[in-house]
């Protein structure tokens, strides 16, 4: 994607050179970055995040993980218009999601009387739809740097690193699940943690990692994630239509998606019903959810402190 040198440039090559920024409000849009709705002088409402210059990296990487989630045809996920930089600070330009529906949070079922349509079983189907799609594509940018073979299809990771948070997430590929979720989700993780620990519990984390096949299967086929899916990263527009935001993309099992919906409260039997018509749960997922979970709240305990450990600490127990 092009990368603008300034917000003029990249307004006026999205949506012609008569037009200009006529208006800025905030909006929400998360912790990290700073968020705007902008009014263009033809009306035209666009959404844009931005943050420090040298943070343009945030940006690459959201913007490749929502097209590659938008190129299986299955979710809805904003239309990426432009990226770059104008002065002192990076950018994102996205399509403006309309709200209004009255989401009554995360399962809450119909949203409306006007509307017999389930936003939540639409994401669920959509989701299990994305989780069933081809996913060779989104790595084999990897071919070209020599970071795996050519055959990607059967891969884990993802065409580049990007971030989970504020935090890096390492794709480099890997030929299994199991060590792909070792190596570059759970030791990353815990060895930026490890000041929490004791030697003796390094030790058995270490020992713990090379027994996780105990613990985890590899799928029957890799799935294109989300990556970070609780309920702050989707949204319902005016029209009671579900589409997904902020992701952490990359390729692995189906079940740290739907296991990351759980972390934080859960998204409701509607969801969880639609999805599992179109991809059912391997049996024993109830027991693999926590080590899935495990990496979210050792990111959670990098990033936000020792209120994590004890979380962390109650699932090594278990394992």
């Amino acid at each position: 994607m092009i990368e603008y040198a300034s917000l003029n440039e990249a307004v006026a090559a999205v949506c012609g050179s008569t037009v200009s920024v006529a208006g800025r409000r905030s909006a929400m849009g998360g912790d990290i970055n700073d968020a705007e709705t902008l009014t263009l002088s033809d009306g035209t409402r666009l959404f844009m995040k931005s943050n420090r210059r040298d943070n343009i990296g945030f940006f690459r990487a959201e913007a490749e993980g929502l097209s590659a989630m938008r190129r299986t045809g299955t979710v809805r996920v904003p239309e990426v218009l432009a990226i770059g930089t104008d002065g002192g600070r990076s950018f994102l330009l996205l399509e403006t999601i309309e709200t209004g529906y009255g989401r009554r949070g995360a399962g809450s079922g119909r949203g409306d009387a006007q509307s017999d349509a389930d936003p939540m079983e639409e994401l669920g189907r959509s989701l299990a739809a994305m989780h069933r799609a081809e996913t060779g594509v989104f790595i084999c940018g990897g071919v070209a740097d020599g970071r795996i073979p050519s055959a990607a299809s059967r891969w884990f990771g993802f065409v580049h690193d990007n971030y989970i948070g504020a935090s890096v997430q390492i794709n480099t590929p890997a030929e299994t699940w199991i060590e792909f979720f070792a190596e570059r989700r759970l030791r990353p993780q815990f060895e930026r943690a490890a000041g929490y620990f004791d030697r003796d519990e390094r030790s058995r984390f270490d020992a713990f990692l090379g027994r996780l096949d105990r613990y985890l299967i590899e799928p029957a086929a890799p799935s294109l994630l989300h990556g970070d899916l609780w309920g702050g990263n989707y949204m319902i527009d005016a029209d009671g239509r579900p589409w997904l935001i902020d992701p952490a993309a990359y390729v692995g099992h189906a079940e740290a998606d739907i296991a990351m919906t759980e972390l934080f409260g859960g998204f409701g039997y509607a969801f969880y019903r639609a999805y599992e018509e179109v991809l059912p749960m391997e049996p024993g997922y109830a027991d693999r959810r926590d080590l899935y979970n495990l990496y979210h709240l050792l990111n959670h305990l990098n990033l936000f402190g020792g209120g994590y450990l004890h979380s962390v600490r109650s699932i090594l127990r278990r394992y």
